[in-house]
């Protein structure tokens, strides 16, 4: 059974306001927007979290990698 939200009166008007801009024809669509937006944030932060521990994994290895081929670029360099 569904149940009711209460709403306030400043929060209707700025559903009423979103219904008319984006051309909703009910309220439950606008807050249904909504949340679809905060799960697209929590996704896109869930990755960024993520991405920064693989990057932490994989630095100290990158690092010396990136080490090692600076030595070999500069002393090609040299020779030239």
């Amino acid at each position: 059974m569904a149940k009711l939200l209460a709403i306030q009166e400043h929060d209707k008007e700025r559903l009423e306001m979103l219904m008319r801009y984006f051309k909703f024809r009910k309220q439950i669509d606008v807050i249904r927007a909504g949340l679809e937006m905060l799960e697209q944030e929590a996704q896109r932060l869930q990755k960024i979290e993520r991405w920064k521990k693989a990057a932490m994994a994989v630095s100290e290895s990158s690092h010396a990698v990136n080490k090692e081929f600076q030595k070999h670029s500069s002393s090609r360099l040299k020779r030239i």
